[in-house]
């Protein structure tokens, strides 16, 4: 790696975790699951595998670094499944598990170098989670303002608990 590279590659994981904290201080000062450190630790651990993806791209012609992004995507889409759950027929933390997502992404553009597409993308995810918070209380949404979004799943008797007949055998 030359001098040049270590900069850049420094560069990117800073910025990479930078958004991602920013990101996650919008979730960690409403309360929500997943704050602060772990939008962070999303947005460095995906710039530093897609650093790693491209290095190893230019080493071996046979490696594919669209893979490690399509590894991340649902890797990512895994840990995010385990922030939802289902309260009294209410789907909960569909926002934050949104934002992880984002913050996975800020970290494989950041990885990648794409700078205008990772503070481009940060800026608007940010605007969508604080601007519009504000919009939503401000215009009366029907949402429970103190907690996550909510979405009902009602089966055939209007609840979210699935029948004995819902389920597969």
């Amino acid at each position: 790696m030359l001098e040049d590279d270590f900069s850049t590659t420094i560069g990117r994981l800073c910025l990479a975790t930078l958004l991602g904290l920013a990101l996650g201080f919008e979730r960690e000062r409403g309360g929500h699951a997943a704050g602060l450190r772990t939008h962070g630790l999303v947005a460095l651990s995906s710039a530093m595998l897609t650093l790693s993806a491209i290095e190893l791209a230019a080493h071996y012609k046979d490696s594919d670094p669209v893979r490690v992004v399509q590894g991340l995507a649902q890797a990512i889409g895994f840990i995010a499944g385990g922030l939802i759950f289902v309260r009294g027929g209410d789907v909960r933390n569909m926002t934050t598990a949104a934002s992880l997502w984002m913050a996975a992404a800020v970290g494989i553009t950041a990885g990648a170098g794409q700078y205008v597409l990772v503070l481009a993308g940060a800026l608007i995810a940010l605007l969508l989670l604080s601007v519009l918070a504000l919009v939503e209380r401000r215009w009366g949404s029907r949402k429970r303002h103190d907690e996550e979004e909510d979405i009902a799943l009602p089966n055939r008797r209007g609840s979210a608990i699935p029948d004995r007949d819902d389920r597969r055998p």
